[in-house]
């Protein structure tokens, strides 16, 4: 009996050290909107999704003000192998014809936004699921990409079809939700000026909506333990510099690239931090923001060769 009683204690010292090194975070952030993209290994594994949504209702909970931004590539690639449609990429982007549009739209905007809307309601939030055509607030164009592999001036530009980039964000929309009981699920989905649906890369969409948003953090969620060096040691803190750098050396390579170029841009735009976090680890969220160590790479702006502190 004596030492249960004894375990329970040093239990329930614990549990008060985790909150008590929660508190001054939750203290900082209360109020603040951070915007999450919901990706990789979290989006598939069961326990990753459940552990996933409740960081977000306890994010709303404590006052700060979380809107999800989702990819879903694998559930779209799924999807169209059994409708018998092979999936053609181009430097990481999927070509994407009217008949895969139709694809993406109903796995985007329909079966996945809409789980990723259940999983947070049924652990206690209130979510509304969205895609850039609802109220019109994502504005995209067409991307003609040049493949980087050909460096022939006169090279084919190819159409990638109806994939593309946002051009422009009216917040207001997010923003009305985001700032009351809700919270926002969004599909990288932009409509353009003809009216038709384009396909935008989810890290795109969700760096432009903090950028807009001014947004105190943008998370991304990725399959990897953040920014690695040239050993596989994690970078856990980095500057503007220290990216291009970095890029230039090629430390930051392959698939990392399109997601440290949106965090520059989001930190140019006015984020004030920007976190590539391991979406592998359970409640990867909630380590990242409230703990002194953190489960990613963090990344600040700099002036005049100064880390602008967060």
């Amino acid at each position: 009996m004596e030492n249960k009683t004894l375990i329970q204690e040093r239990t329930a010292h614990q549990i008060a050290d985790v909150l008590i090194e929660a508190l001054p975070y939750i203290q900082r952030f209360k109020g603040k909107t951070i915007v999450v993209k919901f990706g990789g290994n979290a989006m598939v594994d069961e326990e990753l999704k459940h552990s996933f949504a409740r960081d977000i209702v306890l994010m709303k909970l404590v006052g700060i003000n979380p809107i999800v931004v989702h990819g879903g590539g694998p559930q779209i690639g799924d999807l169209l192998s059994k409708l018998g449609k092979t999936s053609r990429f181009v430097d990481g982007m999927r070509i994407t014809d009217s008949e895969t549009m139709d694809v993406v739209e109903m796995v985007l905007g329909g079966l996945v936004n809409k789980e990723i809307v259940n999983l947070i309601n049924r652990n206690g939030g209130k979510a509304v699921g969205l895609t850039g055509k609802d109220g019109d607030f994502i504005r995209a164009k067409k991307i003609h990409l040049k493949p980087s592999a050909l460096e022939d001036e006169d090279s084919e530009i190819i159409d990638l079809g109806y994939v593309g980039e946002v051009s422009s964000i009216d917040p207001s929309v997010v923003d009305m939700l985001g700032h009351s009981d809700f919270i926002p699920v969004i599909a990288p989905i932009g409509v353009g000026i003809d009216g038709r649906s384009y396909n935008i890369n989810a890290d795109l969409v969700a760096g432009k909506i903090a950028e807009v948003l001014k947004a105190e953090k943008l998370i991304l969620l990725t399959n990897t333990a953040g920014i690695l060096d040239k050993q596989g040691t994690l970078l856990t803190g980095l500057s503007i510099d220290n990216i291009e750098y970095l890029i230039t050396d090629g430390t930051i390579s392959g698939g990392m690239i399109p997601k440290t170029r949106c965090a520059t841009d989001a930190l140019k735009g006015g984020v004030n931090s920007v976190h590539i976090i391991d979406g592998r680890v359970e409640h990867a969220v909630l380590l990242e923001l409230f703990t002194d160590q953190g489960v990613g790479t963090q990344l600040l702006r700099t002036t005049r060769d100064k880390t602008v502190s967060v």
